[in-house]
């Protein structure tokens, strides 16, 4: 059992190849398994032994019925088709107990699988700017874990600098779920389950720790190693 592959399923986006290589960097006994609607392979999720949640476009504001809130997304970032994949993809690690990490949009999407809600453009709702710096590189902050939640086992600290670059977040958190971490200036950077006995693995996270500067960083490699852990245990290839 110890020379398996074990099979990481990355959604679809256009910066796939850093989630991908990010995913593979840290063991040699994982394969990646692109999954979108464009590729109209949503079968080949039945291979996948846990599940990575890009990054990327705005969740359409119908999908937490808020239509109202459509004119504060990027209207040329939205794609409803991928929301639909993607609501399905957890909808299916749900029934099947299949471990989740979500990654920035992945935070979202998930939140609102779970009946959440999102803040459609942070800066309108009154909170610091946690969008990408004006010369295109990320943003950085520091965010506050709550010491008694899951995430802070993982990680080991309650407090860290992880970087940024998005105009949307979680506002009310879905059912099942509860925020592990904060910005300083409240905005949601983590999620769990709020009761995960019996649950499959389950990260929410808002930054990119596929493209944190410090990879050893415990909001990236600790965050990696526990995903993959999880993946092995479910499967029994540890």
């Amino acid at each position: 059992m110890m020379n398996e592959k074990i099979i990481i399923g990355v959604t679809d986006c256009s910066k796939f190849d850093i989630y991908r290589d990010w995913v593979l960097s840290y063991n040699e006994q994982v394969e990646v398994i692109q999954l979108g609607y464009k590729l109209h392979n949503f079968e080949d999720i039945k291979k996948c032994q846990g599940i990575v949640l890009t990054g990327g476009e705005d969740v359409h504001p119908r999908f937490y019925q808020m239509p109202e809130y459509y004119p504060y997304c990027y209207e040329d970032d939205i794609d409803e088709h991928r929301d639909e994949f993607e609501f399905k993809v957890l909808d299916y690690t749900e029934k099947n107990s299949i471990p989740v990490l979500g990654i920035c949009r992945g935070i979202q999407v998930g939140n609102v699988f779970f009946g959440g809600t999102l803040i459609p453009d942070i800066p309108t709702w009154g909170r610091f700017n946690h969008a990408k710096m004006p010369n295109n590189t990320d943003r950085y902050h520091e965010i506050i874990v709550n010491p008694s939640s899951w995430l802070s086992q993982i990680v080991n600290t309650d407090k860290g600098l992880v970087n940024s670059n998005h105009h949307q977040s979680t506002d009310r958190i879905g059912k099942e779920l509860v925020a592990s971490a904060l910005s300083p200036d409240g905005v949601v950077e983590a999620m769990e389950r709020l009761h995960p006995e019996g649950k499959s693995f389950l990260c929410l996270v808002q930054w990119h720790p596929e493209r944190l500067k410090d990879q050893q960083s415990p909001f990236s490699k600790n965050i990696h190693e526990a995903f993959i852990h999880a993946v092995k245990i479910n499967t029994g290839k540890f």
